[in-house]
């Protein structure tokens, strides 16, 4: 079970709780604080920080450097949650990220290809149906230096988020609530609301949350499904990288050098509601044929297993010859 692998580790709740506050601070604080010095060697610095304008800050500073730096926030943060994980709750990063006896680097690329293919093939599909809607956007240099600096930090990014969000907090809500569906439903709402400051939303309103807050709900799914954050993983840098190679648009949160600029006049369309509402479903079903998952019921809203229990079953392990050995 993923959620009680955190019994193996010192898991007191005000350890999560002090955890999630300190982690936050450091990532947004800490690890913002290289871009915010990059701003501020502008000179209308209080002009870009006043406005908030990501197509701003991206135009001041230049895309890939803008980029470099707004990943960079999460690369410090990531480091900052594993420290914490290692320090106060002695716990191995394996445990934070599976139940299995190791990580299983398979799941991280099966999803990250299968769904690297599915949004290729959603975007160049878009384009041959609505050409007048891109513009061929690519330059060999910049372009060159995007994808180093994205294939380098963007699965760090999605990383964090995984980490923090479905990992973490999953985790120490989950022992906390006794119960898988309360960090569900909390990680996903949160995952959601933490999008809700990003120029999409201004620019599409609120009804794109939908697809924030289904896309949480999916990735929870996953990690509770399968047990382990690989396939969340392994997807969210697949949608990410995807995203900032090939289409950018001067209202997203990623302004890159990509091979497309999306120049259509945003709507709020079919592209929000698919994905939440017919695409993942689907990819559930195939996950679910690959992996063998079976009683969805107990694994997403069943009870969290109590300690002793948990600690009992988990004492003796089978080893391959089939003698007994002690975790």
């Amino acid at each position: 079970m993923y959620i009680e692998q955190a019994y193996k580790s010192q898991h007191e709740f005000w350890r999560y709780f002090l955890g999630i506050v300190v982690i936050f601070f450091c990532w947004q604080i800490f690890g913002a604080a290289p871009l915010m010095a990059a701003l501020f060697t502008k000179s209308n610095v209080m002009e870009i920080m006043a406005s908030g304008d990501v197509a701003l800050m991206s135009e001041a500073l230049g895309s890939n450097l803008f980029l470099f730096l707004m990943l960079l926030t999460f690369a410090i943060g990531l480091a900052c949650l594993f420290i914490w994980i290692k320090l106060v709750h002695k716990q191995p990063i394996k445990e934070l990220t599976t139940s299995r006896k190791k990580v299983d680097w398979g799941r991280i690329f099966f999803a990250f290809i299968l769904w690297s293919l599915i949004s290729i093939a959603f975007v160049f599909i878009d384009i041959q149906l609505a050409p007048e809607d891109y513009q061929f956007n690519f330059n060999l240099k910049p372009f060159l230096i995007l994808a180093a600096i994205s294939i380098v930090l963007i699965p760090i990014q999605t990383s964090m988020e995984e980490y923090y969000l479905r990992g973490y907090m999953m985790q120490g809500i989950g022992l906390l609530a006794k119960n898988r569906w309360v960090p569900l439903f909390f990680t996903s709402i949160l995952f959601g609301l933490m999008h809700i400051l990003n120029p999409e939303v201004e620019k599409l309103g609120y009804g794109i949350m939908v697809y924030y807050i289904g896309t949480g709900f999916f990735l929870g799914i996953l990690t509770l499904m399968d047990r382990g954050l690989e396939l969340p993983i392994g997807f969210h840098a697949a949608n990410n990288l995807t995203t900032a190679l090939l289409v950018t648009a001067d209202w997203t949160a990623f302004q890159t050098d990509s091979i497309y600029r999306d120049i259509s006049e945003p709507v709020l369309g079919w592209d929000v509601f698919v994905p939440v509402l017919v695409i993942y479903p689907i990819l559930l079903i195939v996950f679910s044929k690959k992996y063998g998952w079976t009683n969805w019921k107990e694994r997403l809203f069943g009870k969290v297993i109590a300690e002793e229990t948990f600690l009992t079953q988990n004492a003796m392990v089978t080893s391959a010859d089939g003698s007994q050995q002690e975790l």
